[in-house]
């Protein structure tokens, strides 16, 4: 056979592998991304605590395996179906579990909290609960479980037995639950002590605070459900933490030393049991103490810092005790401008500024156990990755994890092994064991789970703020047949906000996968981060107070120069597609540049900051009497007559979070402007559609999309 033959076979062979190649369906690419096509991992990895052992799940689930530092070979410790005879449950997996000590994991199964023995392959009952019971939280010897039923908070002791700790009347005074709609970090609303002889706890009054109606369609008739929603500038929760003293059976309150509606957060203990550290912040989020206060009387001892910022100050981290035995706690701080750890006495004096990082801290891991090291996540010199690191208490930093990309890391008990999980841009999936000296096992590498499919391919690259120095980055997504010497339309899809990375180093670069499907579609896909959004310190993220849009907008404009400098761009067919903050992005841009894009669709939009949540709100736009000029300028309802291109609005109509109310008041003044946009409700969910009605969601948007852009 000649050469010639030869090219062409290979050819024939290539263009038949491309012609093989299975397209994702839209459902695929809604439902499947961390399902069929996750990448191989120890999913459910867990240290068990002070061995060098851990345990991960295996067969969908169905099995528990463990293995060691030693021997990275795993065998089955239980299976499911063995479990569940045991306990006499019909558990879906094991996710859940928590390890009690080296030998007993805690589960549970509704209301129901049991304690299996790994040796002995037994178990008992910890914990029977009613179906108004939750956030059920263990003690830190397992021992004790307080939870909420309603409003009111109380403990199951040991013996089964329900103590009450409140007893509120007033369903406005709620314990035990988090605060502040879960903003500065807060996520729960119970703390155990170190020893278990305390309980702290969140109170809120929100008697105060509006009712706001929303509507369940499942009665007959329709019902009305009033949930507390504290809009900008109005009446708010007032704070407080309780402190339950089991051995007395008595309770000391802490309120704010401010105003009543001032914000209590950040709460954590000293490992000695004697104190709290609470971080008050003032209502306009520019002033924050650290304050300490006496445990057994909750008098108020001393402050221990405080920070100010003509902006917003947030804190987000409790403060953290590397050495059990002692009181000196590590602090975040965003005070230098970015993110950075400081080690502080427990009398408020600074000993040594840990980490001096132009890029921030994220979280702390842990420490080992003499208190030498801390282990933290970070985003190094590239804001799009995340790594972990480790700080000792000189100052000394070392970067744990060895590859570029996103990281989820545990340390052992010991502080001598690392479990890492990461993916980057080129790299699907790995797990890694690193060791003290920080040399890596490979435990686990995916294959690629796309391969076989028609898939584009996304290109980083990062271009020019608006203010001409500042580098944005960006993510174009190319179909898997690009041509060069096409012109193609492109989708934008925007978040933009506070507290958001739409463009990670990561497996499909942070993208969903229904990006890649419309790319498929003929399509390119664009999105930049702009100016306001994560991980790049507080310069970049405070530019936004007290005029949200403004320079967001012009960020997402020179996105747009970008598009139409790239000779395969369609500058005429530009659409643009966000949900929540991304959704006030995308009704501002129709608006505010009506020229730039044919097409929109906004899910959940914010459309008047006056109608959002104060907590949020008034951290970056302040009240409505103090800048009216920037609600006046960043609301949307002022310029529904400059609307040129389709807008498709879109709503869940029991959201919680960003009340429907935006949408209809902008609807109302689309139809006094004699404009025609479309709308479309998704009946009883909240903010975001979830499950199969998801798949719905998006044929929606992207069929939105493609039939009025072209």
């Amino acid at each position: 056979m000649n050469k010639f033959s030869l090219l062409a076979l290979s050819c024939l062979l290539s263009f038949s592998a491309i012609g093989q190649q299975k397209k994702l369906t839209l459902e695929e690419s809604v439902l499947q991304q961390n399902r069929q096509f996750r990448a191989d991992k120890l999913l459910g990895f867990q240290w068990i605590p002070n061995t060098n052992q851990y345990t991960y799940f295996a067969d969908g689930g169905k099995k528990l395996m463990t293995a060691n530092t030693n021997n990275a070979k795993a065998t089955e410790l239980v299976t499911l179906a063995d479990l569940n005879k045991v306990l006499g449950t019909d558990l879906k997996s094991f996710i859940g579990i928590e390890w009690k000590d080296a030998t007993h994991f805690l589960i549970a199964n509704g209301p129901k909290f049991f304690e299996y023995n790994t040796q002995d392959k037994t178990s008992k009952l910890t914990g029977t609960f009613s179906d108004t019971a939750e956030n059920q939280t263990y003690d830190h010897g397992h021992q004790n479980i307080a939870f909420t039923e309603k409003n009111n908070l109380y403990i199951s002791d040991q013996n089964n037995q329900k103590i009450t700790v409140t007893n509120q009347t007033n369903e406005g005074i709620v314990s035990g639950q988090s605060i502040a709609r879960n903003e500065f970090g807060i996520d729960g609303g119970i703390f155990w002590s170190p020893n278990d002889h305390f309980l702290a706890f969140y109170q809120k009054d929100q008697s105060e605070v509006a009712d706001y109606p929303l509507l369940d369609i499942n009665t007959v008739p329709g019902s009305l459900e009033n949930i507390k929603y504290p809009m900008i500038g109005q009446k708010s929760e007032k704070p407080s933490v309780g402190i339950y003293n089991l051995k007395t059976q008595q309770t000391v309150y802490i309120k704010p030393r401010g105003n009543a509606d001032d914000y209590l957060t950040n709460l954590a203990w000293t490992p000695d049991e004697k104190y709290v550290l609470i971080a008050e912040l003032n209502r306009a989020q520019n002033d924050m103490n650290l304050n300490l206060y006496d445990a057994q009387t909750g008098a108020f001892v001393r402050t221990l810092l405080n920070e100010k910022n003509p902006n917003w100050v947030e804190p987000e981290h409790p403060a953290f005790f590397p050495n059990a035995k002692s009181n000196n706690f590590v602090w975040h701080s965003e005070k230098d401008g970015f993110q950075n750890l400081y080690l502080y006495s427990i009398d408020g004096k600074l000993i040594r500024q840990l980490t001096k990082n132009k890029f921030p801290a994220r979280q702390i891991l842990g420490a080992n156990p003499a208190g030498t090291e801390v282990y933290f996540m970070a985003t190094g010199d590239n804001p799009t990755n995340m790594l972990a690191y480790k700080v000792d208490m000189n100052g000394k930093q070392t970067l744990i994890t060895q590859d570029s990309g996103v990281h989820t890391v545990a340390a052992s008990t010991d502080g001598n092994w690392f479990f890492d999980d990461f993916s980057n841009h080129n790299t699907p999936g790995k797990s890694l064991m690193y060791n003290k000296s920080l040399k890596a096992t490979t435990l686990v590498e995916s294959p690629n789970k796309y391969n076989g499919y028609a898939m584009g391919t996304a290109e980083i690259k990062t271009i020019k703020a608006a203010d001409g120095t500042t580098d944005l980055y960006t993510r174009l997504i190319k179909p898997s047949d690009f041509d060069p010497s096409k012109k193609y339309p492109v989708l934008v899809y925007v978040y933009g906000g506070p507290h958001a990375q739409m463009i990670t180093n990561s497996y499909l670069d942070g993208a969903n996968l229904w990006m890649y499907w419309m790319a498929e579609q003929g399509y390119l896909v664009f999105t930049v981060d702009n100016r306001g959004s994560d991980n790049r310190g507080f310069a970049f993220e405070s530019v936004i107070h007290g005029q949200l849009g403004n320079n967001e907008i012009a960020d997402q404009m020179k996105g747009v120069e970008y598009l139409k400098s790239l000779p395969y761009v369609d500058g005429n067919r530009l659409a643009v597609h966000g949900w929540s903050f991304g959704g006030f992005m995308t009704t501002s841009m129709m608006l505010r540049k009506p020229d730039v894009f044919k097409v929109g669709v906004a899910g959940g939009p914010v459309t008047d900051w006056k109608l959002y949540e104060v907590m949020y709100g008034e951290r970056y736009m302040d009240t409505p009497a103090e800048n009216p000029k920037g609600f006046d300028e960043n609301c949307t309802l002022n310029y529904v007559k400059d609307l040129k291109g389709k807008l498709l609005l879109i709503h869940g109509t029991s959201d919680d979070v960003v009340v429907m109310q935006h949408n209809l008041n902008l609807i109302k003044k689309f139809v006094e402007a004699e404009k025609q946009v479309d709308f479309f409700a998704y009946p009883m969910h909240k903010h975001n559609v979830i499950g199969k009605d998801r798949v719905h969601l998006m044929r929606k948007v992207l069929n939105y999309v493609m039939e009025n852009n072209k």
